[in-house]
């Protein structure tokens, strides 16, 4: 499914490269006959707001909605195996199959980031693409609902791939995840991302209009979607 990669461009981190093609986007997503008939009507209010936001607004946003507290974080192990030790294999086991797919991950993101582990999916057969982004299923159920409950635009895409991997909500796997931890405090936040420095994370805010390594190596897919395409290291 190599358009499951448009997914991952409208969960990055926007940018003013991302802005200049969600027409591009809209157009791809309601051509491709493997995804639901309603997707790109799903995603119209995500794809209006993206396209036509200051790019302040959007970038805020997203950091407000993800990278506050951990109820919405898109990095995938975060959900299931917090700071533990078992994430640091986890992480990299999953590493290992980007590279055994011939996919170098450009950029700073730690492997289990979801818009890089819907770009490795893209690379996959429908089949195989379905089954693999339904290994962390429980989690994108959960991050349906919650951004549901919040209101988010971001709520439809996350519902989207809920069903193109074929899950449904299951109240006892939820248990196994992180619980709902929104805290309006900044000592409680500092508490929680005490352990940010060894997260490979850029330590400096980016800058608004400068090129992410991430989203442009996936818009550089859009033009090239060969599914074994290596991306050079940064």
């Amino acid at each position: 499914m190599h358009n499951l990669h448009l997914f991952s461009l409208l969960l990055s981190y926007p940018t003013p490269d991302l802005q200049a093609v969600c027409s591009e986007i809209r157009e791809r997503l309601a051509a491709d006959p493997a995804l639901p008939r309603d997707t790109v009507r799903r995603l119209h209010p995500l794809l209006t707001r993206l396209a036509a936001s200051d790019i302040y607004a959007a970038q805020e946003a997203y950091v407000e909605l993800f990278d506050r507290g951990r109820s919405h974080s898109l990095h995938l192990f975060e959900h299931v195996h917090g700071e533990s030790r078992d994430r640091g294999q986890a992480m990299v086991d999953l590493r290992q199959r980007y590279l055994d797919a011939g996919l170098e991950p450009a950029g700073n993101e730690l492997p289990d980031y979801l818009p890089l582990f819907l770009d490795y999916c893209s690379t996959l057969s429908e089949a195989a693409a379905r089954e693999t982004l339904a290994e962390p299923g429980v989690v994108l159920v959960a991050l349906a609902a919650r951004l549901a409950e919040r209101g988010s635009d971001y709520a439809p895409l996350l519902a989207l791939l809920c069903e193109i991997a074929e899950v449904e909500q299951d109240e006892e796997a939820q248990k196994a995840i992180s619980p709902v931890d929104d805290p309006d405090d900044l000592e409680t936040l500092d508490a929680q991302w005490a352990e940010e420095e060894i997260r490979f994370t850029a330590d400096a805010a980016p800058d608004p209009a400068a090129s992410c390594p991430q989203v442009s190596a996936i818009l550089d897919r859009m033009y090239d979607p060969a599914p074994a395409t290596k991306r050079p290291r940064n």
